[in-house]
């Protein structure tokens, strides 16, 4: 096995890392107005991140799931709300268009949202059935040529800004998961509106809206595969933004250790630095250790996909693993900063915060494990 990234990866890592640099300036404010960072989703455009793992021939950057790990575990070291925005965009919209959609929907849809052009958003969470996708409750009535939709969608990232909506709906309900369709739903079809921006723990520049769908307009064309394959695109989109997730956990832990790190290196109790105290040293030796297996873990989902191998189990286990050395290791990056750690200038408190959602989103820790167990025990 070669741990070595190719000088490709490299360099992807190194314009995502340069990039990232720049996104440090304005976080907290960001982060405490709830700002979303348009000019920063611009520039992702410029450098090709908003099209990653899509062909050139549709305006993506064609490059692996590696590289789009890569490129999301830099940018979460510092702003996690820009990497969910990018993480949403590419893995939960752009595959699934890219690998299910039909050529006319390609050129439409996937082009102008690979450029960076548009946003997108996938609308699967409800009220009622959360992320469970076989239990949809938003309806979309088969009229002939087109669907009449009617339902309400929540938790939906890039919910506000996004311009190019990916929606589950229930077609036939008694033909239970079999019944379900995947739709592209532009933001100004009538009948759709966008609910209030929710007011977030943490990932607080990325925004988050409920969507309400009453007798919206769809035409038939703009259906994703064959009828009732929406909850097959469903479970196949959520394996691959579980990877997604994991790499941004992975980041938020990485960028916690550096600067708690960093500042047990500069802090100083009796007479010198507090990295030189046993008790500082074994945390981040605990720290360096876990985040080591979570990045591996993280890298071999990627890998394991990017093979065309069966990813399912290493996306939960990437996911799992990762979402709870984030949440673990903030909590001990604000312990290494003593009362600095709780002040937002010292940036980990906000990490911690950004750290709690990615054991939520995408399935929580134990619709992961139940991943987990269901294929080890096949």
């Amino acid at each position: 096995m070669n741990f070595k990234l190719s000088e490709e990866h490299s360099m992807i890592q190194q314009a995502a890392r340069e990039f990232a640099h720049e996104l440090k300036a304005g976080v907290i404010e960001r982060d405490e107005k709830a700002l979303f960072p348009h000019e920063f989703v611009k520039k992702m455009a410029d450098l090709g991140f908003m099209g990653l793992m899509i062909p050139e021939a549709y305006g993506g950057a064609g490059l692996d799931t590696l590289a789009y790990v890569l490129v999301l575990e830099e940018i979460a070291k510092i702003d996690a709300s820009t990497a969910v925005i990018l993480s949403a965009h590419n893995s939960l919209v752009l595959w699934g268009l890219n690998e299910y959609g039909n050529e006319e929907q390609k050129q439409k849809y996937l082009r102008p949202l690979a450029a960076g052009e548009k946003l997108g958003a996938f609308a699967l969470s409800e009220p009622e059935a959360g992320s469970d996708a076989s239990s949809q409750h938003t309806t979309a009535e088969d009229k002939g040529d087109h669907y009449l939709v009617n339902g309400t969608k929540n938790w939906i990232t890039n919910g506000g800004n996004a311009d190019i909506y990916l929606v589950i709906a229930q077609t036939d309900a008694s033909a239970g998961h079999r019944g379900i369709n995947v739709l592209i739903v532009e933001k100004d079809t009538p009948g759709f509106t966008i609910g209030p921006k929710e007011n977030k723990l943490g990932i607080r520049s990325s925004d988050t809206h409920s969507l309400m769908f009453s007798d919206a307009k769809v035409p038939k064309e703009n259906r994703i595969g064959e009828d009732g394959f929406g909850f097959k695109f469903a479970m196949k989109t959520l394996d691959g933004g579980r990877i997604g997730i994991a790499a941004q956990a992975l980041g938020i832990a990485a960028g916690a250790y550096d600067l708690a790190r960093a500042y047990s290196q500069e802090r100083k109790t009796f007479g010198k630095p507090i990295s030189n105290h046993q008790a500082i040293q074994f945390k981040l030796a605990d720290m360096e250790v876990e985040i080591e297996a979570a990045r591996l873990l993280t890298y071999k989902a990627a890998w394991t996909k990017d093979q065309g191998l069966p990813y399912g189990k290493e996306a939960a286990m990437a996911k799992l693993h990762t979402s709870e050395v984030a949440m673990k290791h903030t909590i001990e990056a604000i312990q290494i900063h003593g009362g600095y750690g709780y002040v937002k200038e010292y940036h980990v408190e906000r990490l911690m915060r950004d750290a709690k959602i990615t054991q939520i989103y995408e399935g929580t820790s134990e619709i992961q494990r139940l991943v987990i167990a269901r294929e080890i025990l096949k």
